[in-house]
């Protein structure tokens, strides 16, 4: 008898181990990551008792230097987080990097909530906590010291860092405010 050389069936839908490990992208200026840093149950009083909803608090960055913070209420939580992103994707901001940190140190304020941030070398990572965290690595710096001097508020915290990060300076506009190359400023 002739032996019949079985070949294996092909699935539909089965994929090669190449198209299975597709290398993981950073996201492309399109692309937006969120965070959700805090929700809360709140109530309203009212006439007839009392009304609950939902606040949510989300970070919204692509990585690349542009981050925002938003706020949303609802009487669901879903509600609530999708009306804080677009608010997030509203108010956002530029950040300015200078090797992979940023380029001079800061202190901001905003509410209760204070914040003290500094470039770190090299290697370094973020350190911070809480939202502050979230809010840097959403922004793309990866290098930075950062303490929390004020409230332990997420949404103060999350505020304070949008403000001190959008309050930085780049070399370059320094140096042309004050009539100086670049060159002559660093040294």
């Amino acid at each position: 008898m002739a032996q019949e050389k079985k070949e294996p069936r092909e699935k539909r839908g089965a994929r090669s181990s190449d198209e299975r490990r597709e290398p993981q992208a950073q996201p492309q200026s399109g692309e937006w990551k969120e965070r959700v840093l805090q929700i809360r149950r709140v109530t309203k009083v009212v006439k007839g008792g009392k009304k609950l909803s939902f606040r949510a608090v989300v970070v919204v960055g692509d990585g690349q230097g542009q981050v925002g913070i938003g706020v949303g209420k609802s009487s669901e939580v879903i509600g609530a987080i999708q009306k804080a992103i677009i608010e997030g994707r509203k108010s956002l901001i530029q950040v300015p990097i200078f090797k992979k940190t940023i380029p001079h140190p800061i202190v901001s304020k905003a509410g209760a909530g204070k914040i003290m941030l500094k470039p770190a070398a090299e290697g370094t990572g973020i350190i911070a906590g809480g939202s502050a965290r979230s809010v840097l690595e959403l922004s793309g710096i990866e290098n930075i010291l950062c303490k929390s001097l004020g409230s332990d508020s997420a949404l103060n915290i999350g505020r304070a860092t949008i403000k001190a990060l959008s309050e930085l300076r780049k070399f370059k506009d320094v140096a042309n405010a004050r009539g100086l190359t670049l060159e002559q400023m660093l040294n």
